[in-house]
Formats: C-alpha cells, sequence, structure tokens
C-alpha cells in the first residue's frame, strides 16, 4: 500500500472513500452523485495476470483504476462535456466495451474465464462483447466496488493520482506502470482479433 506521505492533495479523500457495489450504484434515486468529480475502481477478485502488489486495498479489495468525469475540457473551441460521475460510472456497471474503457479492459482480460469475446457489431465500427456484457456485468456485480470524491477540475487530480498510486488497469498518463505494456497488448489483440472475423447483426443487448 503506498504511504500517505507519497501521494498529493486529495489522496487521503479520494482513498478513503465510501466503496459501493453496482447494486447500490444502480438503485433509483442513485447514491451517486450527479456532479464532477474523481472514481475509483475497487475489486474483490483480481483478473489473473493482473499484478498487485504495490496497489492500494481497503476492506478486503484492491484500488485497480481510476477515473473521471468530465473529461478535460477540449482546447480546439468544442464545448465541454456535460457528463457527470453518475453518468459514468452507471455506464461502466451498466452499459457496454464500446462506451466504456473499463469494461473493455475486463472483458478481454477476463475472456477465456467467462467465455466472452469482442465482437464487431452493426455497422462494423462498434466493438463489445454481444450478450457477453450481461455476463461481464454479472461479474462486475460479484467483483466490483466503486468509490469518489468530488472535485470541479477532475482531470487535474486523475493525473497526480495515476502518477503517485499504483492502478494498472489505466492506460492514459499510465505509461510507467509496469503492466502498461501487457495490458496494450491484451487489447490490441482482442480488436485485431474483432477485425478478422465478420461483422454480427447488433444484439441490442447492454450490461443490465
Amino acid at each position: 500500500m503506498i504511504a500517505m506521505q507519497d501521494v498529493p492533495d486529495h489522496a487521503a479523500e479520494y482513498l478513503a472513500a465510501v466503496q459501493h457495489s453496482r447494486e447500490s450504484v444502480l438503485t433509483r434515486p442513485s447514491p451517486v452523485p450527479a456532479i464532477a468529480g474523481v472514481y475509483g475502481w475497487w475489486f474483490r477478485d483480481i483478473s489473473p495476470g493482473v499484478p498487485a502488489d504495490g496497489c492500494t486495498t481497503s476492506n478486503g479489495l484492491t484500488l485497480l483504476y481510476t477515473g473521471i468525469s468530465p473529461k478535460k475540457p477540449p482546447t480546439n473551441g468544442k464545448p465541454p462535456s456535460s457528463q457527470t460521475i453518475r453518468h459514468r460510472i452507471r455506464t461502466h456497471y451498466s452499459g457496454n466495451a464500446e462506451g466504456s474503457t473499463l469494461r473493455r479492459t475486463l472483458g478481454c482480460l477476463l475472456h477465456s474465464d467467462l467465455g466472452i469475446e469482442l465482437r464487431r457489431y452493426g455497422s462494423g465500427k462498434r466493438y463489445t462483447f454481444g450478450i457477453g456484457e450481461q455476463k461481464l456485468s454479472q461479474w462486475m456485480a460479484a467483483n466490483a466496488y466503486v468509490s469518489w470524491i468530488e472535485h470541479e477540475s477532475p482531470w487535474e487530480v486523475e493525473d497526480r493520482l495515476i502518477e503517485h498510486l499504483n492502478v494498472p488497469l489505466n492506460l492514459d498518463g499510465n505509461k510507467h506502470n509496469s503492466f502498461y505494456p501487457t495490458l496494450k497488448t491484451v487489447r490490441a489483440a482482442a480488436v485485431a482479433r474483432a477485425n478478422s472475423i465478420p461483422v454480427l447483426a447488433n444484439p441490442g443487448v447492454g450490461g443490465r
């Protein structure tokens, strides 16, 4: 576990935030506020091959991924994102691999265990696990918990957290992590495989 004196401002609050289950997050009204912020994903079961040494642990869970909403405002004149952490977290829990980097990563790492495969659907430009998204959601219901903190400029906090914490499932800004090359290779191989086989009709399901 990382020593608190070695991590930046907001880290203590971030690491101490209450962890919520998929069932809790998807209830209505949701406990996740419709605000800008930083969230952390904690796991009970760790996918084989993901190194957990040096990762932060709490309540029997291991922090493996950090994320934000909204993303950093563009500098090309386009309007900034209006998404909140409530929308983003719900997408991770119940969406699909096309709309969730976390779901794509987990599905690629767990494809053998869960019997799922990344495929192209519809127009051929969408990559999801099809009906396998439901299996992935079931796995997340049993193993994935999320916490969050409020911050008006979450991208600033995320950059510092990724720099100082061991979060092996992050890709952006995380080239220094020892698992980065492996994760890139696993994800690229899944996309290459999907590109080499026929496009399927849209199954019309997400991870719900």
